[in-house]
């Protein structure tokens, strides 16, 4: 059963459900459920998919990833990010409105979540931390602007396309003529509106005596307040012939079964796609979940979670969604809310599920703009240009690859973006590990502790040289540290021990080996002694196996300090006789 529950996490908060924690779940779920209904249809806009697509997208794959999630407080659906990279990419295979751009959204819903089981069952839950967060953040916040560029032609009342930055504000100055007045008060009004809501609204309730729960459950139901008010306004006067575009007809049902399309050459054009929305939507919900599991010291598991948002992605594909992961704003409302297990989630669903069938006749005069306002307000708190600065003062390597992935995925688009920004995360792993920090130490006075020579003041020896090697061996720096020895030993010409110091050294790979071998013969025929000290014992079982240490020169230390004792007596008596 504990193998069995290590899949379905269900099996294992299931047990302790109590009715404490069905209270608590079912007040998050109808909290959330206010919330999802406007959202869900605003985000599906943004995907250029019909609302009711939104709203098919958070019934099933919640659901599923209750059962196979880890975390308690996740909430799995359409989110603005993953919106924008399926409109993309699926934008480019076939044109929005057509029946084969809905097919298209899901059969990438289902290349996501193959690709993300996958990786689950494989165990590969390790490689998002080749993505740094300097380099989220940047694509995150630039996505942010584009998505908020994206729906000012919904407030506007125009027609203006565009996957850049310079396209979209091109198309917007060039159709401005066009604006409708009407929709673009509405639309001002309830972008207004919205900011007011997150801003204010919760410290005038409180101002009025409202208690702090009840405020905040009053604040999370304003974007339904702007949806009520925007539409009555536009059924009651009739907006929609004045050309206020309005969200029209949505079907009234549950999710429909439905297939993606599996011919090959549609595969080859999202397979790509597929894999950089898998990436970013893991990133993102691994980073709340985590965030939020920390606060009630709970933990989760990223490779379960790969399991969980692969099957949430696979439920999408076959229920009319598209790609799906964990919110940051629904999850945060969902855990503040009091929800204790993934059984929240499921209520959630259950609770869309009505909406589905019951409410969808509500929505029919709900103006675009409303929705685009949503998204708008929703989006811009993802924008955060501190990250230059912060990067800036910290570390000039991070700043550029920011710097780098914001302005490309500004003027290049959303999938060159995160392409960029992957490889940028490569790249920097790969320059900071190719020249790792080597420094040359001594000893403390009256201590067995040795630090780097140019910081503290500390006893050395000229005929011992002593560099503490501070990253793991492998390919890409193996030669800089040869290289590295070649120079020292030239600048010092008493040098007659080399001593490397590997408190710090994890991992030796074949190039390392073949890098110290080298350093070992021409430091033998120097007639310099090469040492090691300090070394990790799977370190020290690599070298063995290799018959490294047999053939090295020198000894191998337990302690630095031994080293030091040992190395120095010698030079001593030498000098001696």
């Amino acid at each position: 059963m504990r193998k069995l529950a290590r899949y379905l996490p269900v099996l294992d908060w299931g047990r302790r459900y109590d009715r404490g924690a069905l209270s608590n779940d079912l007040i998050a779920a109808v909290i959330v459920t206010i919330m999802l209904i406007p959202q869900s249809l605003a985000y599906a806009l943004l995907a250029g998919l019909p609302p009711e697509a939104g709203i098919y997208a958070s019934i099933v794959p919640i659901l599923l990833y209750a059962v196979f999630g880890t975390s308690r407080a996740l909430a799995v659906g359409p989110v603005a990010v993953v919106s924008l990279l399926t409109a993309s990419a699926v934008g480019q295979v076939a044109e929005q409105g057509t029946a084969g751009y809905a097919v298209a959204a899901l059969t990438l819903a289902f290349l996501s979540g193959g690709f993300l089981l996958l990786l689950g069952v494989l165990r590969l839950g390790f490689l998002a931390n080749f993505l740094s967060h300097p380099v989220i953040a940047g694509f995150i916040t630039a996505s942010g602007i584009l998505i908020a560029t994206s729906q000012l032609k919904h407030i506007l009342g125009i027609h203006a396309e565009g996957h850049t930055l310079v396209d979209m504000v091109g198309a917007l100055f060039a159709n401005i003529g066009e604006a409708n007045l009407v929709t673009a008060l509405i639309g001002v009004a309830a972008t207004a509106f919205l900011f007011w809501v997150r801003k204010g609204l919760k410290a005038f309730l409180r101002s009025l005596g409202l208690g702090a729960r009840m405020a905040d459950i009053v604040t999370k139901a304003g974007p339904v307040v702007a949806v009520v008010a925007t539409t009555l306004a536009a059924w009651a006067f009739s907006l929609d012939a004045r050309g206020v575009a309005i969200v029209g007809d949505v079907p009234q049902s549950l999710p429909p079964l439905t297939l993606p399309d599996f011919s090959v050459d549609l595969i080859g054009q999202l397979a790509v796609p597929a894999i950089l929305i898998s990436v970013i939507g893991f990133v993102e919900s691994v980073s709340v979940a985590q965030t939020l599991a920390a606060k009630r010291r709970e933990r989760i598991d990223p490779d379960q979670e790969l399991i969980g948002l692969g099957a949430a992605n696979l439920g999408a594909a076959f229920t009319g969604g598209y790609p799906v992961t964990g919110g940051f704003a629904r999850s945060v409302v969902n855990f503040d809310a009091g929800a204790e297990t993934p059984a929240a989630g499921a209520y959630t669903a259950i609770g869309l599920a009505i909406a589905a069938v019951a409410l969808t006749p509500l929505v029919y005069f709900l103006p675009k703009a409303t929705l685009a306002a949503t998204i708008i307000v929703a989006v811009l708190s993802l924008v955060d240009f501190t990250i230059l600065k912060k990067t800036w003062g910290f570390s000039r390597a991070d700043f550029t690859a920011v710097a780098a992935t914001i302005l490309l995925t500004l003027v290049a688009g959303v999938e060159i973006g995160v392409a960029s920004g992957v490889l940028i995360s490569v790249a920097l792993h790969l320059y900071k590990t190719s020249r790792p920090h080597v420094a040359e130490v001594g000893l403390v006075p009256g201590t067995q502790h040795f630090r780097n020579i140019n910081r503290h003041s500390v006893e050395t020896d000229p005929r011992v040289l002593t560099l503490r090697v501070d990253e793991s061996l492998y390919f890409v720096n193996a030669r800089f540290l040869k290289d590295l020895i070649h120079d020292r030993i030239v600048e010092g010409c008493e040098i007659r021990h080399v001593v490397l110091m590997f408190s710090a050294v994890n991992e030796v790979d074949y190039s390392a080996l073949e890098s110290l071998e080298a350093v070992n013969q021409l430091l033998t025929d120097l007639g310099i002694s090469l040492h090691l000290s300090e070394v990790k014992g799977p370190v020290m079982d690599r070298l063995n196996k290799a018959h490294f240490l047999q053939e090295m020169n020198g000894q191998v230390f337990l302690s630095q300090y031994d080293a030091w004792k040992t190395l120095t007596s010698v030079q001593e008596r030498r000098a001696a006789e």
